[in-house]
Parts: C-alpha cells; structure tokens; sequence
C-alpha cells in the first residue's frame, strides 16, 4: 500500500522529534493494515478519517544549580486521512485545537 503526504503534513511532521516520529510511524502502519481503524467524518468532511492517539514526550528543565528534572507530557494528536484506490492520503496532523477549522479551510484551498 502506498502512503501519500500532504504537504501540511510534511510540514508538521519535520518539527517533531525522534521519539514522536517513531510513535507516528507506527500508528501510520496501523493504518496501513486497517484503513477503517480511523472514524469517518460526515457533512464538509466526508470521506476524511480522523485517527486519534497519543504521543508522549519529555520536557526538560535545567535550572542554574545543575538539577535536571523532567516531566512527561502527553498529546493526543488527530490524524486525517483519505482512503485512496492504491494506498491512503496523510492530509494533515495536529492537537484538537482548531483542528477541524484548518481541516476544512486546508480541503476547501486544495
């Protein structure tokens, strides 16, 4: 099965770290293997799944007297994507915030 990026996505995708880009991976082979893992939206976005999972990541503090401390923080991200005839569209990846409204303004300029 061929993946396909969108360029939103390619974007979005560069400024993730190792760990976050190991995680994503393996959610896209999820839904390589299950296309239908994904919810399927209605209205202005029919025909666009939204696959929703979190990514964990670790912040670092460094204060002047050397202490390290850390603390692990979780995102859930929404991942949107198309079922295509030979592979699936990655179209965008996000946090919930505004999600849906850049969604739809990314499908509207395409």
């Amino acid at each position: 099965m061929k993946i396909y990026q969108s360029r939103s996505f390619e974007k979005k995708v560069k400024r993730f770290s190792q760990q976050e880009k190991e995680t994503l991976d393996e959610e896209i082979k999820l839904l390589a293997d299950n296309p239908l893992v994904g919810e399927e939206k209605k209205g202005d976005l029919r025909s666009v799944y939204i696959h929703k999972f979190k990514i964990k990541t670790t912040q670092y503090l460094l204060f002047c007297v050397y202490i390290h401390k850390f603390k692990i923080k979780t995102t859930q991200y929404l991942l949107s994507y198309r079922r295509m005839k030979d592979g699936l569209e990655l179209i965008m990846i996000g946090p919930h915030e505004n999600y849906y409204r850049d969604l739809k303004s990314y499908l509207k300029n395409r």
